[in-house]
């Protein structure tokens, strides 16, 4: 089928970048938008704008019925979801293809089977993917994920089996926190998901967080290279790099293999990302989830690959073929994304949503700006304070490394604090120099640096 006119049931910076790509594909876009984003850049920039509710995103952005009437009044024939909100929930999905219309994704079986953590990992396990020591699916008895952990060894990571943005996640290092731990793992996913199911898994020190794109057309499978997102806080990435500098040759073919054959399995369709711990000691990887969605950080792939993620998604969505295979995909340089949010790293990163002043945005050679900004604009207090990514690309980390210290010398944001300051910082660190970070060390460097 092909796509005439594009609803983006989205927000922010990556309803920008949707409506960007689909514009160089000849399409019409349709932005949905809250009360509290009608004057937002998405809104600005789309052909069309439709209001689809107040400011609370449960009344808004995650309001199927109102999304489905909009693409109907508008005339849209397929759906983008965006990341976030609804772009992992498989009834949205399923309800898209119902009501007649595309969804920009794989279908809701897909999503459903890969969105339980438990069943992925039972489905990279039959694909012959490493995973994590650990439960085999949910456990419900917590004698019985007492008996396990203890079997496993301490420390041991309580995750829930449902959702994911680093809720319901947990890590006991000793049988004493076990069962408290696990109570509130359990309770705090029911209220986030709706589905308390927690499965463990044992803790890696040390490890990093690398990802691989990829991409299918329910046919074929690609892979993007990876990305190395080992910088986090609370579980949340800060700082994204393509490739990582970690792997060698071997590594990368067997991490990457591997995401192709998983994806592979369940006939994936549109673009997703396979996530692993890499254990840099042993220089072992384990898979650990799938997102099935565009992610925040798929700009570091586009830079280094030449490859148009969203568009890609959005024309094997409408039925064409992937237009690449694997021996057309090259790595070339090195990129590094930083995510601006609208937060004060000199108080606990306490969101400040304000109205932005001047904004001076960087530019020139291998530089690259993603973001929903201009001047005047209020930021809501409503949702994520994600204002933007800042990304560029050299022809080696080095050389990346100096383009994102010019770039944030050329950046101006006033009117409310921002986090670009912090990676004005991170960039003197020798570990960031060396690239010697993993997923548990941002948080005691921030601590060491509260000053």
């Amino acid at each position: 089928m092909t796509i005439n006119r594009l609803l983006i049931a989205n927000r922010g910076e990556i309803a920008v970048r949707i409506i960007r790509a689909a514009r160089e594909l000849g399409i019409e876009t349709v932005q949905v938008h809250s009360s509290a984003d009608a004057d937002s850049r998405a809104v600005q920039m789309a052909d069309q704008a439709i209001d689809i509710g107040p400011p609370a995103a449960a009344k808004s952005y995650l309001n199927v019925d109102a999304i489905l009437a909009a693409a109907k009044a508008s005339g849209a024939d397929a759906i983008h979801p965006g990341y976030g909100f609804l772009a992992e929930n498989a009834s949205f999905a399923d309800a898209v293809t119902a009501a007649g219309l595309v969804f920009v994704g794989p279908d809701g079986d897909t999503i459903r089977l890969m969105g339980d953590k438990a069943a992925a990992r039972r489905e990279a396990q039959k694909a012959g993917v490493p995973t994590v020591p650990g439960s085999d699916g949910v456990i419900d008895d917590i004698d019985a994920a007492m008996d396990l952990a203890q079997s496993i060894g301490f420390p041991v990571m309580i995750k829930a089996a449902a959702g994911g943005g680093g809720r319901g996640i947990r890590i006991a290092n000793s049988a004493d926190e076990f069962r408290t731990l696990a109570a509130q793992a359990s309770a705090e996913a029911k209220a986030a998901f709706g589905d308390g199911g927690i499965y463990i898994e044992k803790v890696i020190e040390r490890a990093r967080h690398i990802e691989v794109q990829v991409l299918g057309d329910g046919t074929d499978v690609v892979h993007c290279f990876e990305r190395e997102c080992s910088m986090q806080r609370r579980r949340q990435k800060v700082w994204e790099e393509a490739p990582s500098t970690a792997l060698g040759e071997e590594a990368r073919k067997a991490l990457c293999d591997s995401a192709v054959a998983l994806a592979a399995a369940v006939n994936y369709r549109g673009a997703g990302t396979i996530e692993y711990l890499y254990d840099d000691v042993s220089g072992d990887f384990y898979f650990i989830e799938m997102n099935t969605r565009i992610q925040v950080e798929h700009p570091v792939t586009e830079m280094v690959c030449g490859i148009d993620l969203v568009a890609e998604m959005i024309q094997v969505a409408g039925g064409a073929p992937l237009s690449v295979g694997q021996s057309d995909i090259q790595l070339r340089g090195h990129a590094i994304e930083v995510r601006l949010n609208a937060e004060d790293p000199g108080n606990n990163f306490m969101p400040f949503p304000g109205q932005i002043g001047e904004l001076t945005t960087p530019d020139g050679p291998g530089v690259r700006f993603d973001h929903m900004l201009y001047r005047g604009y209020q930021i809501p207090p409503f949702y994520d304070s994600l204002l933007g990514k800042l990304i560029v690309w050299g022809r080696d980390r080095d050389h990346a490394m100096a383009r994102l210290e010019r770039a944030l010398g050329e950046l101006t944001i006033s009117g409310l604090p921002t986090t670009a300051p912090l990676f004005q910082v991170l960039l003197k660190s020798d570990e960031v120099r060396s690239n010697s970070v993993h997923t548990r060390w941002l948080e005691p460097w921030l601590e060491d640096n509260a000053d």
